[in-house]
């Protein structure tokens, strides 16, 4: 099955699956890119999904693109969130993605959300999981809505930019504080950087072609550039170690250039090996010296002041594309990180985070209401005890 996907795929815009592929345990959405392509032009498709082809993948996963695909066509005229509990086997919620190729005027680039999640009528006895049907009370009242096409308080209309958005990477300027200490050093030697990285050396790789009887002539190279590595590590554990101090290197500029000093004459270790040596011996520090360049290298975040960030510190925020950008980072992010970095890689998608929209705050219950009826219960189960004792 997966190869016949795939060999469709491949087809591009002369198969039916040109939006994407999801993920290969879920085939909701290539069954609904089967159903669009099969429909007439002035066709309309109702399909019942769980919940996952609302929002399952990341921004530039298939699922995602499949979504953005349906939107930017305009596809999708509905859907309906339906009660829990209505299959013989399965108890989970499920939706109805009502597609049309030929909307109504007063339905274009719109998509409308009704929760009929409660509407439902309890069986008297179970199949199985299915505890609840659709009486056609409620058939009739979740068509009603649908038809009216008209917010209330289980319906939303949505402009379909509502569910597209644009993904933003996020930094803090580089600042960090470096130590040449016994614990730094201890922590270096024993870094994934300097035992798993091929740049320096694979200490379980060497274990193995070491022990190894007989050897392929790649693995007896393999082995020799292994050796050299385990070689050129040791020097750097035993130059950090004679050169120990109680210095902070608050500026991080000058920590690297420190252990350009100490471990440049060292076989096989370069500049760029120096500085992720430097980067694995410190520490984000909110009050060390902002790192700034004139001139950036490949790989580098710079702004155009010459401000460097930190690539550990990378996330990202998710932003609609019917929402201001400044203005969300002006009241989502610099309060939190006002020295935020923000730029957009060209990444975009779609999501329909359906609950959220119906989402009805309810205030906990207050601590000493809690705590009273606790005591209650207590004084209840305590005079029933004393009753049993008699």
């Amino acid at each position: 099955v997966e190869k016949a996907v795939r060999d469709e795929y491949a087809k591009k815009h002369n198969g039916r699956f040109s939006a994407g592929l999801p993920a290969g345990g879920d085939a909701q959405l290539l069954f609904m890119q089967v159903a669009l392509d099969k429909m007439a032009d002035n066709g309309r498709a109702a399909i019942i999904s769980n919940g996952s082809p609302l929002f399952s993948g990341g921004t530039t996963s298939g699922e995602s693109q499949i979504r953005k695909w349906m939107l930017d066509n305009d596809y999708i005229e509905a859907i309906v969130g339906l009660p829990t509990d209505l299959f013989y086997n399965t108890g989970i919620g499920i939706y109805a993605w009502i597609l049309s190729k030929n909307k109504a005027p007063h339905r274009k680039d719109k998509i409308q959300f009704i929760n009929a999640t409660t509407f439902f009528t309890p069986m008297r006895k179970s199949l199985g999981k299915k505890r609840r049907e659709l009486s056609p009370e409620d058939i009739t009242r979740i068509v009603e809505i649908y038809s009216k096409v008209k917010e209330g308080e289980f319906c939303k209309i949505f402009h379909k930019n509502e569910f597209l958005y644009r993904e933003y990477n996020v930094w803090q300027p580089l600042q960090r504080t470096g130590r040449i200490n016994a614990e730094t050093v201890a922590e270096l030697a024993t870094s994934a950087l300097l035992t798993t990285n091929k740049s320096f050396y694979d200490e379980a790789l060497f274990e193995e072609l070491n022990t190894k009887e007989p050897r392929t002539a790649k693995e007896d190279t393999q082995l020799a550039k292994l050796i050299k590595g385990k070689v050129m590590v040791e020097e750097v554990i035993a130059a950090l170690n004679k050169n120990i101090d109680a210095v902070e290197y608050k500026d991080y500029a000058a920590f690297v250039k420190r252990l350009q000093i100490l471990l440049g004459d060292i076989e096989g270790l370069t500049a760029k090996a120096i500085e992720k040596i430097a980067y694995e011996m410190s520490f984000m520090d909110k009050t060390a010296v902002i790192q700034k360049t004139k001139k950036a290298t490949k790989g580098m975040v710079v702004d155009n002041k010459g401000t460097i960030y930190d690539p550990a510190t990378k996330d990202s925020e998710i932003i609609r594309f019917n929402q201001n950008t400044e203005e969300y980072f002006k009241t989502e992010v610099y309060p939190h990180l006002p020295d935020a970095h923000y730029e957009w890689e060209g990444k975009s998608g779609a999501e329909f985070p359906f609950t959220r929209y119906f989402y009805e705050y309810t205030e906990p219950q207050k601590a000493d209401d809690l705590l009273a009826q606790f005591f209650e219960i207590e004084s209840g189960i305590t005079a029933k005890i004393k009753e049993l004792k008699r």
